[in-house]
């Protein structure tokens, strides 16, 4: 494997690739195959953070169901991400790796509170931190989350992890005819309305020249060859 790119990246992971072909929950199988991509991305040289979602656990389509307000239901999916940031961290030490997971909604008798002095202490001591709670407030994606942790913890870059080997112009898995780019820059991305990430992620990452990589996750290896420059992405950049 060519050497990384990036000293330190954050990696963004939907609760969704934590469950698999589940509706719900974990998939032990790809929990492994996710642990160890980042522990080979770490070993590889590269500082790694990680912004879990919670869609394995609560997805937004269910508020309508329930009856529930978004302030209430964005409070569950924080909760969802926190328990997926355990479990993922653990699954990444069960490897033989050392991981942390923070968050930012306290929970400090299962989980340590999110600060950046804390996060950067752990980065530097090499460990994988994963980090749940969004950042403590509603009416935030988990996208704006990884690209706002991103900046405050000095990552060079934010790897969008999906389904899809990078942006299209449309769903590829419904359109025949979308077409990939290769690259494209953060405008391009927020005026032709790509749904890959939310606009106020791509605003924040072009704010704080963060290039953002989508790539996908179902290849072995996939977050160190994208790291070495060597994964099939697109890269939206700054």
């Amino acid at each position: 494997m060519t050497a990384p790119t990036y000293a330190r990246a954050l990696v963004k992971v939907s609760g969704e690739a934590l469950a698999g072909d589940q509706d719900f929950g974990f998939d032990a199988k790809v929990m492994g195959a996710i642990a160890g991509d980042l522990i080979a991305a770490a070993k590889a040289g590269t500082g790694m953070a990680v912004v879990v979602g919670g869609g394995n656990i609560f997805r937004g389509r269910q508020i309508a169901g329930i009856g529930l307000s978004r302030v209430d239901a964005d409070a569950i999916g924080r909760l969802a991400t926190v328990m997926n940031a355990i479990a993922l961290a653990g699954r990444i030490r069960a490897l033989g790796h050392p991981a942390v997971a923070l968050s930012a909604e306290p929970a400090p008798e299962v989980i340590d509170t999110y600060t950046p002095r804390l996060a950067l202490e752990h980065l530097e001591a090499g460990r994988i931190v994963v980090l749940g709670g969004g950042i403590g407030v509603p009416l935030l994606t988990t996208d704006t989350t990884a690209v706002m942790r991103a900046a405050e913890l000095g990552c060079e870059v934010v790897l969008k992890a999906t389904n899809v080997d990078g942006v299209y112009s449309a769903d590829p898995r419904k359109d025949p005819k979308a077409t990939r780019f290769d690259q494209l820059s953060a405008e391009e991305a927020i005026a032709r309305d790509l749904k890959v990430m939310d606009t106020a992620a791509f605003a924040l990452a072009r704010e704080n020249g963060l290039p953002i990589i989508v790539f996908s996750l179902d290849a072995p290896g996939a977050v160190a060859a994208v790291l070495a420059g060597q994964g099939r992405c697109t890269v939206v950049t700054v």
